[in-house]
């Protein structure tokens, strides 16, 4: 087991553990209930840690770690669909139009 991500709000921890979990690598939430600790022990010792079980899935946690922390809220910017050409909003993933993924940076 590695740890992959620790915060001191229990709602950060759940959500990187339900896009983790999304994306099948199993985990486990650490320190959960420590916080009654603090003061005793160093603050930054009781946030909750969210661990994966496989240590092979690693790498892609982290990645997915570093995603989610990028996000900054911001609308991503209006992209045009491959297939049909149509103009979608940032935000959107896929063509509402033809149901065609929207591409990775740089693909055309």
């Amino acid at each position: 087991m590695q740890k992959v991500y620790s915060a001191a709000n229990i709602t950060m921890v759940g959500l990187v553990r339900d896009v983790l979990d999304s994306h099948g690598i199993r985990t486990v939430i650490r320190n959960q209930f420590l916080s009654a600790a603090a003061g005793e022990v160093p603050p930054i010792e009781c946030w909750p840690e969210l661990w994966i079980t496989d240590d092979g899935s690693y790498e892609q946690a982290r990645q997915l770690v570093e995603e989610i922390l990028r996000a900054d809220g911001s609308p991503a910017e209006v992209w045009q669909c491959p297939e049909c050409h149509e103009e979608l909003e940032g935000q959107f993933g896929q063509c509402w139009r033809c149901g065609a993924s929207r591409p990775e940076p740089g693909e055309k």
